[in-house]
């Protein structure tokens, strides 16, 4: 019994030790594995980075190509010859943005569905309804030698990288995640098509033409033309009689490319600058995300030594410099798309009408492949004018009706803008430059240029369409008769272009560019002028100005809007306030400075009243799918209240009580709301709390990928849609429209150009230059970029 006792403790010890043992094997083998596996995972992330040192041996190199890389991860290609340079350009941005190039591609054709699923189902049979890439191949077809000779010495350069990630088992992570286990080789049909998608989200206009026919379809004549960007003098045509085509079953599902999609851009004579010559500066605007949709080089070889960016997947610069000249854009906006009206047969719905007779249209079968189902082979209807696009979510003859709406669009043809780009990059005058513009078509674009022999220039260029009635253009045209069609453009010569002005300096933001005297029809809308007013303003009262200046301007955050909205609201609103808050908030509004400045609260109230103005004028009488075809909506509401406020009797302000009743309700409004957000101290309030920058990945959407692909939180950050340092923010206040390049060149020193690319160059997390410019960015800290002296991490491409 002593010895039961003595033993019964004893036993549990000695399984204990053993199964603590055990324990401790079993734990350190899994710390061992996920060790091991954190290091693969590890090593397979980084075999992905872009090699920028030492050498690589690439097939179908002639001669070896020199890459340095400087310190902001810039590459400076050099090349003894032409065709070299441009397969090292292909395969040097491929390293660093092959993903970026991947989805491109993929998006523009329609392919998006293959890898992603259903979820984009719709979105690729809208690009394939337009066709980018049959607009895409028409181009090709059409090409000179040495422009295919480019295209493929690119293609080859992005096929050896393809090659190599597959070799070496380097595909990065994202593919991975994508659900990408491989990569089909790159084509000269997709740099082109790529460039389709360009002229794509820079072209939009047929969604204002929708939105005024749903007007006219639901609201009384003179309560529609309200909300015209122009009053139609001749009303409108006979379109109205016909059968009503429902613009929301279909096309308020449509991809429509951001309205604020823009730029600015100015050119300054020597006459005005302290270096004596002239100074150039541009800076788009278009979509905030990483990587950057912009992609800086360098490229230099016997014909070439130009710099600047390119969109990843196209090769040459199509903003920039060389040794002799620069040059940038900005979107001139022109109604290039034209909504048709298709008599449709009643019994056969590939037949239309067209002069009286049925003509047979092209029907286009897509195979469209959706990951985890079954292809689908999706039919594309094509008139004489372009796509039906009223039944591309739906299907041929799903909706109901004989009628359906078609598009026609100048960037469907076939074009050469890359043979253009080519010589304007090899461009040593104004003569020479402006020759290569009459190849570049679609988008048409503001030129700005500036060369070293003092030259500054400008031309609105591109294909845009005659219009007999301008007011034709404000809403489809009845595809029945053929005296509708646009088959006339703008000549050429005709199209305005400024040269060596006398107040000695040229600017465009997107801004209206023609006066009444211009004898051709280019758009009814253009975006609001406060932009180019600002810029126009502070190259006025400025001489000797310097890069340093222009910069500057390129930041600027004055609020011209603010400038003219806040003294009415002042002289309505009155001393009259239902609290403390709103007592506070005139007082803010009368004291601001109109700069849209970060750590300032009246820019805050200011366009957060705007946005309740909108809500109040159209959000009961205006379903949400059609507000999204609203184009120029600040435009229409800006007038709205200034033709209000100068004693005009307008419906749209009438039902909210009167100018005075809408702008005191949008102000109670808007200060509860913030208050409700903010807080009762209005002193605490600022812009930047609201208004922040977050350049975010494509993958950032996932949570866990979220602090690898964006590991900084959103930055509050000033400025707004209105001011010269443009930052357009979603309703959540995060910033994702902006400058994503700014550019200055003094041709002083036309070898050196200042640059800025948000956040960085690289799409690898792992890269230095992932997001090495982002404070850069945010602060307006430029680096110089130079095409006869740098230095930096070498990469020899060897054959």
């Amino acid at each position: 019994m002593k010895e039961a006792i003595q033993l019964d403790p004893v036993y549990p010890k000695k399984k204990m030790n053993k199964w603590l043992k055990w324990t401790l094997i079993v734990l350190a083998i899994l710390a061992v594995v996920i060790i091991s596996l954190l290091i693969y995972v590890n090593a397979y992330i980084n075999r992905s980075l872009a090699q920028t040192e030492g050498t690589v041996t690439l097939n179908g190199l002639e001669e070896e190509v020199t890459v340095v890389y400087d310190e902001t991860g810039v590459p400076h290609i050099q090349a003894a010859n032409d065709l070299d340079l441009f397969y090292a350009q292909g395969y040097i941005t491929a390293q660093d943005r092959i993903f970026q190039m991947e989805l491109s591609r993929r998006q523009a054709s329609g392919q998006l569905s293959e890898v992603i699923g259903e979820s984009m189902l719709e979105q690729d049979k809208y690009f394939r309804t337009l066709g980018l890439r049959r607009a895409a191949e028409k181009s090709l077809e059409i090409y000179d030698e040495e422009s295919l000779n480019v295209l493929q010495a690119y293609a080859d350069g992005v096929n050896a990288y393809i090659k190599q990630m597959e070799t070496t088992n380097s595909m990065p992570a994202e593919f991975k995640l994508a659900g990408l286990s491989e990569m089909k080789e790159w084509t000269p049909l997709d740099s082109l098509t790529i460039g389709k998608f360009m002229a794509f989200d820079l072209g939009g206009h047929w969604e204002r033409q929708a939105f005024n026919y749903y007007l006219m379809n639901h609201f009384d004549e003179e309560v529609a033309y309200e909300l015209f960007p122009a009053y139609p003098e001749n009303g409108p045509t006979n379109i109205m009689e016909e059968e009503y085509v429902d613009v929301t079953a279909s096309l308020s599902k449509a991809v429509i490319p951001d309205e604020f999609n823009g730029s600015n851009n100015w050119a300054v004579s020597g006459e005005k600058t302290k270096s004596g010559s002239p100074i150039l500066s541009d800076d788009p605007h278009l979509g905030l995300s990483t990587p950057s949709i912009w992609y800086q080089s360098h490229l230099e070889s016997p014909n070439y030594n130009v710099s600047g960016v390119i969109f990843a997947g196209v090769p040459g610069i199509i903003l920039g410099h060389n040794d002799q000249v620069a040059w940038g854009v900005t979107n001139v906006g022109p109604d290039v798309q034209q909504l048709y009206l298709e008599r449709r047969h009643e019994n056969d719905p590939t037949k239309f009408e067209y002069d009286g007779e049925w003509y047979e249209a092209d029907v286009i079968t897509e195979t469209i492949h959706v990951d985890g189902q079954e292809s689908i082979d999706y039919e594309v209807i094509e008139t004489i004018h372009g796509p039906v696009i009223s039944e591309f979510a739906n299907g041929v003859g799903e909706v109901e009706g004989d009628t359906v709406l078609s598009v026609d669009w100048t960037a469907l043809d076939a074009t050469t803008e890359l043979k253009a780009l080519l010589e304007f990059n090899r461009a040593t005058n104004w003569e020479e430059f402006e020759e290569a513009l009459e190849g570049f078509h679609a988008p048409a674009q503001n030129f700005m240029f500036a060369s070293k022999d003092g030259t500054i220039a400008y031309k609105a260029n591109g294909k845009i369409p005659i219009y007999e009635n301008p007011d034709d253009a404000l809403l489809p045209m009845p595809g029945w008769d053929s005296q509708y069609t646009l088959d006339e453009f703008i000549p050429f010569d005709e199209l305005p272009t400024i040269v060596n002005p006398e107040k000695n300096f040229i600017a465009t933001a997107n801004n209206k560019v023609i006066g009444d005297s211009y004898p051709y029809h280019i758009s009814h809308v253009w975006a609001q002028p406060y932009r180019y007013s600002r810029i126009e303003e502070y190259l006025s009262s400025k001489d000797d100005l310097t890069a340093e200046d222009m910069m500057e301007l390129q930041m600027d955050e004055k609020n011209k809007q603010a400038e003219l909205f806040v003294p009415i609201f002042m002289d309505v609103l009155g001393n009259q306030a239902d609290s403390q808050e709103e007592e506070q908030a005139i007082k803010l509004l009368a004291e601001w400075d109109f700069e849209d400045h970060k750590e300032e609260a009246a820019p805050l109230i200011f366009h957060k009243m705007l946005r309740q103005i909108e809500e109040n004028l159209y959000g009961e009488e205006l379903p949400e799918e059609v507000l999204s075809m609203f184009k120029g909506m600040g435009q229409t509401t800006d007038q709205l209240i200034l033709r209000s406020y100068e004693g005009e009797e307008l419906h749209w302000i009438k039902q909210n009580g009167g100018l005075d009743q809408l702008l005191s309700d949008s102000f109670s409004e808007t200060i509860q709301h913030l208050t409700d957000e903010y807080g009762e101290n209005l002193n605490e309030w600022k812009w930047g709390d609201y208004h922040q920058i977050y350049f975010a990945h494509n993958l950032s959407g996932i949570s866990f990928l979220e602090r690898f692909f964006n590991p900084d939180p959103p930055q509050p950050f000033g400025g707004s849609s209105v001011t010269v340092m443009a930052a357009r923010s979603k309703e959540n206040g995060i910033v994702n429209h902006g400058a994503g390049w700014r550019f200055v060149n003094d041709l002083a020193d036309p070898n050196s150009g200042y640059h800025i690319v948000g956040p960085g160059q690289s799409e690898h997390y792992r890269s230095e230059f992932y997001q090495n410019q982002l404070d850069d960015w945010i602060e307006g800290n430029y680096h110089e970029t130079r095409i006869d002296n740098y230095s930096g991490k070498q990469l020899t491409l060897q054959p």
